[in-house]
Parts: structure tokens; sequence; C-alpha cells
């Protein structure tokens, strides 16, 4: 029997995993990017620096999620925000830009995400950070915490742009580096500039990594942490480069964007062209229903309405993580999870398809 205990589909209102925020003001930061930010809600939105939001929209009658990182730090800055950039032929950065005002209020999920730290006052670390273009995004709500929080740290900022008027939070980044001259660096590449500009400039490459890395040289008394985000080519030099200097993988942090889909390779892989049942304990009550082929687990299951979390269905934001009680599953993508997560058994709902065995799953 499938569908053992299943509750009504819930909606935004009325699980307390999901909230309302007002906007509160749009901002501007180039030509195609713009920074949403909220008015509290009560009580305060309780986030990390570094974690992103995921909208739940409603775009011609069709329910949409897209996740945007939180560009504000949660010690620094009163309001929270995120930052959206225009993609051609984007359906939700587009509407976003477009349709949003002042007044307007978002269901949002409670923020999520990993790609953040802890702070204290006591900490003497050097952040070395490497990001290109929205990928500053997440970078600026971790960099900002430092600067307030840890008094002893430094922050080395590598960020690649396309142009002088692509840079964004140009203004801001030098109001911090006015602010904080003695602990931060800022240094811009940028791959299409103005006869003017004097800076880097091209494609980021491994040597220009190198060089700046040569330049950062974290002294004894520093502990070294590595954040890297943006496109997928800049993320793999960046952290081959470091893997090359001896960087413990450990130590580097990472978060993608840009992914391109994995092609099905059901059979190549061994799987079983095979409806298979698995059974997914949430919230303390389990859910038995069947993957056809060709369907991911997060699509069967809400297929089946069991109102399971996501977010990117890309494998990246890990919203939809699990950690797998039995059976195996193949992930065509684990970008999302680190390599200590993969050993505890965690998987990725929205990217596993059932292989072998009694598949149970449960998400926390």
């Amino acid at each position: 029997m499938f569908n053992l205990f299943k509750k009504k589909k819930e909606t935004p209102k009325d699980n307390d995993k999901y909230l309302s925020l007002k906007i509160r003001e749009i901002k501007k930061e180039t030509p195609d990017t713009i920074s949403l930010y909220f008015e509290q809600p009560d009580p305060f939105l309780d986030y990390k620096a570094g974690q992103f939001l995921t909208l739940l929209l409603d775009i011609e009658g069709k329910p949409v999620r897209r996740s945007y990182s939180i560009c504000t730090s949660p010690y620094l800055d009163p309001f929270p925000g995120i930052t959206v950039k225009r993609v051609a032929g984007g359906l939700v950065s587009n509407y976003l830009i477009e349709k949003m005002k002042p007044g307007k209020t978002i269901e949002v999920m409670k923020p999520m995400g990993t790609f953040t730290t802890t702070f204290h006052s006591k900490n003497q670390n050097h952040f070395i950070l490497i990001t290109g273009g929205s990928g500053i995004t997440p970078i600026m709500g971790i960099m900002k915490s430092v600067l307030i929080n840890e008094p002893l740290s430094k922050v080395s900022l590598l960020y690649c742009s396309r142009s002088e008027g692509q840079i964004i939070f140009d203004k801001e980044l030098k109001e911090l580096q006015r602010e904080y001259k003695d602990r931060l660096q800022i240094v811009h590449n940028l791959t299409q500039p103005s006869p003017e500009w004097k800076g880097l400039q091209g494609r980021l490459s491994s040597q220009v990594i190198e060089d700046h890395l040569d330049k950062w040289t974290v002294e004894t008394a520093f502990t070294p942490k590595y954040f890297i985000c943006g496109p997928q080519g800049l993320m793999e030099t960046a952290e081959q480069t470091l893997l090359k200097r001896g960087v413990s993988k450990e130590i580097i942090q990472k978060e993608s964007f840009y992914i391109t889909p994995a092609a099905n390779t059901e059979n190549e892989s061994g799987i079983p062209v095979l409806t298979k049942e698995v059974t997914v304990i949430l919230e303390g009550h389990e859910f038995h229903f069947e993957v056809p082929p060709g369907k991911t687990i997060l699509e069967a299951g809400l297929d089946e309405d069991v109102d399971m979390p996501y977010s990117c269905q890309s494998g990246l934001c890990t919203a939809c993580r699990g950690r797998l009680i039995s059976g195996e599953v193949k992930m065509n993508e684990d970008a999302g999870l680190s390599e200590s997560e993969i050993q505890q058994g965690y998987i990725l709902c929205c990217s596993s398809k059932p292989a072998n065995g009694v598949i149970r799953i449960n998400i926390e």
C-alpha cells in the first residue's frame, strides 16, 4: 500500500517553515541587478551570513520557487536583503526586477544553506574570498560579518566582473575598504573593462590567483579560511589552484549558482529501469510512494503531494537533503554536499534516483 499516513499538503501559511516578507526598499546595483530589502518580520528573521532564501512565487498562475543568497549581515544590517541579477529569458529574475515594488509581500522558506561560518571576537582568521558576478552576494554578508565581529581577523577579496558598471555593490565595497583599510584588501578583475581601467583584466587564471595568494600569504598567527562562489569555471580554477598549493579541501567552502543539467544515465549506471518504492520519513511521518523511471525521488514525492522541502532542484542548495537509512541511490549531482556529509549517508533527493535495496530516507 502506498501513501500511508499521508498528510494534507501544507501551504506556506499553515507551515512554520514559511513566512511572509514585505519589501521595504529596492536598490539598483547595476543596470541588470537589484537588491530587495525586506521589513523585519515579528519575530526577527533568524539567518546566518552566507545563507539563502527560497522565494515561493505565483507567476501567471504557475507556482515557482527560486533561491537567492542573502546579501546582508545579521550583525550589521537592520533589514535582510537578497540580490537578483537579470538572466536573459529568465522567468523569475525578470519577474522580480520588473514587477516587484516596495510594500509587496513575498512568501519565502526560512533561511537555509551551509555556505557560512561562525564568528568570535577572539578569532584571528584570514579570509580569502574568490568570487565572480552575482557570486559576490553571499560573500558580501560573510565579509561584513567578519569585519564587524572579528577585529583581529583580515579579509582578502578577489572579485571578477565584466566591466566597471557591472561591479555589484561597488559603492558599498569602496566604503568598506575605506573603513577597514588595515584589515580589508579588495582586488577587482574585469573581463571587458573600459580603456581607462588600470587594474587586472582578462579571464581569471590560475596564475592570477597564485600571484595574489603569494601576496596574501597567511601569517603564522592567522588561521586561513577560503570561500569560493561564482560561475563553475571560476570555482573550478580557484579550487584546483588552492589544492595545488596544498590547501586542505576541508577548509575550502564553495557555493555555486550555475550548473549544467546532468544527462540521464540510468542504463549506463546500472540502475534498474523499473518503478521502485521508497519510504521518506518527514517530520515524524512516514510516506511510501513509487518512483517511476526518469523521475527523481523529490519529483515523485511532490507528485504524491508529499510536502518535501526543496528549492533549486539542481543539487546545489541542499534544501532537500536527507539521510539514507537503507538501500542505494544514484545521485546525478552532489555539489551541495561536503565529503563528510556524503560519508555520513546524506543524499540530495532532487538529484537522486532509486538504485537497489529497500530505500528509506530520513529528512531532518
